[in-house]
């Protein structure tokens, strides 16, 4: 099997539009009200270290994925369960995303239509795409990517009018333990789930590939989300924790005159790529594992059985959109906490000591 090239450029986009994918449909820090984006900010910096956990592992074994690395460094029955772990997470984490997409189109465009419909076009889609590789998806992304830029820069402009910049005031007037709460979810959701990109950079360009990418996609993407934050509170209020979709009804409230109307269709172009690239990249990470477990030469030929289970999960996962909404927020962070943070940094702190003693070797 030929091995598969991206640039940093390619995996920073693919960083970027994974971590803004849901998070622009969903929201997050909603818990923290007109502090949200407070608590994106403190979430950013807390993720800091684990990002340089994150690009150290890929530097100390480049060319390998996390599923590689949980072998050399546990050996092969221990790392063989551990990427089971993650074969489920990256699995699970995909059905999720795909659910959030069927939720939104179901809600905000085609109530009449079944929920699994829209979820199964944009699975098939997403099939496709792990078929062809990281390549050409990555490839595919950054075409988009400048088009995808101006569309929130120009919504945002065009939304200046209906910003009420005192709705963001009294600035921690719910008090610091909401504004934790809230940096904690959005820790976990979108940045911490970047832990399934070890899973599939196996082909960057140097060693100081990780960090520089890792830092870029991070910092471009937080950033985007913390305007888009303070863009949907300026506009909603306190309510904007309120609403299933935030960005898209702050979205809907643009009017400029009688000829610039229905803005929240274009940005609705914005939530699908973001939904593709999160989901692609879960179904690839979850085939990639399932591949090494089982000592399969290649992913790509369980990539279609796979995805088509992802569909059906998505379908099945939430009975309500109510409860997909309690998931995200209650209980999702405290899940995801085990594989974002526990398992990679018990890993790298082995990892750190078993290469000052000797090199590591495949088990």
């Amino acid at each position: 099997m030929r091995k598969e090239q991206i640039s940093d450029k390619e995996a920073i986009i693919l960083i970027m539009m994974f971590i803004i994918g849901t998070t622009l449909i969903v929201g997050t820090g909603g818990n923290a009200k007109n502090d949200a984006w407070i608590s994106g900010i403190l979430a950013t910096f807390s993720f800091i270290p684990l990002l340089l956990i994150f690009s150290r592992l890929l530097s100390l074994f480049p060319g390998k994925d996390l599923f590689d690395i949980f072998s050399m460094v546990f050996g092969k029955v221990p790392g063989k369960i551990l990427s089971a772990i993650y074969i489920w997470y990256s699995f699970h984490l995909g059905g999720l995303v795909l659910r959030n997409f069927g939720e939104f189109v179901n809600v905000v465009a085609f109530p009449e239509t079944p929920l699994f419909i829209p979820m199964l076009c944009l699975g098939i889609v997403c099939i496709a795409a792990v078929y062809l590789g990281i390549e050409v998806m990555s490839r595919t992304t950054a075409i988009f990517v400048p088009l995808i830029i101006s569309i929130v820069f120009v919504v945002l402009i065009l939304g200046i009018p209906q910003l009420r910049m005192d709705y963001i005031q009294p600035i921690l007037g719910n008090g610091f333990t909401t504004i934790l709460v809230g940096a904690f979810s959005t820790f976990s959701f979108p940045m911490a789930e970047t832990v399934i990109f070890l899973c599939i950079f196996t082909s960057l360009q140097t060693k100081k590939s990780p960090k520089r990418v890792y830092i870029w996609g991070t910092f471009i993407a937080a950033s985007m989300i913390i305007i888009i934050t303070i863009r949907n509170i300026a506009v909603l209020g306190n309510l904007a924790g309120n609403f299933y979709f935030p960005s898209y009804v702050a979205a809907s409230r643009i009017r400029v005159g009688n000829f610039i109307q229905g803005v929240e269709v274009t940005v609705s172009f914005v939530f699908i790529l973001g939904v593709f690239v999160k989901c692609t990249v879960c179904l690839l990470a979850a085939c990639k594992g399932i591949a090494k477990v089982f000592n399969l030469k290649d992913y790509r030929s369980i990539v279609v059985q796979t995805g088509l289970l992802m569909i059906y999960f998505s379908y099945t996962v939430y009975y309500t959109i109510i409860e997909m909404n309690y998931w995200i927020n209650k209980i999702y962070p405290y899940y995801a906490f085990p594989m974002q943070v526990i398992i990679p940094v018990i890993t790298w702190i082995i990892a750190e000591i078993k290469k000052s003693r000797q090199p590591l070797t495949n088990k």
